[in-house]
């Protein structure tokens, strides 16, 4: 069975990792954390957050390279 992700506003995560809210709203904007958008909300997956606080920018580098690849496609 799949667990459900725990989803937070940006102050909520804030007082949880004990960061500022500008913080977790910039990488929210910058696509490092897993967020949806509830209205003019954002929801930030708390995993996620708390991943990449641990891991680092060094992970989230890796996973931008594996994206970022440009694909030859057939004609």
């Amino acid at each position: 069975m799949e667990k459900i992700p725990t989803m937070k506003s940006i102050s909520e995560c804030s007082e949880i990792v004990g960061l500022a809210k500008y913080y977790v709203r910039r990488l929210v904007l910058q696509r490092k954390v897993k967020y949806v958008r509830s209205g003019s909300k954002y929801l930030v997956n708390v995993d996620s957050l708390i991943e990449y606080l641990n891991s680092g920018e060094a992970q989230a580098e890796v996973e931008e390279q594996n994206t970022n690849k440009i694909r030859k496609v057939g004609i």
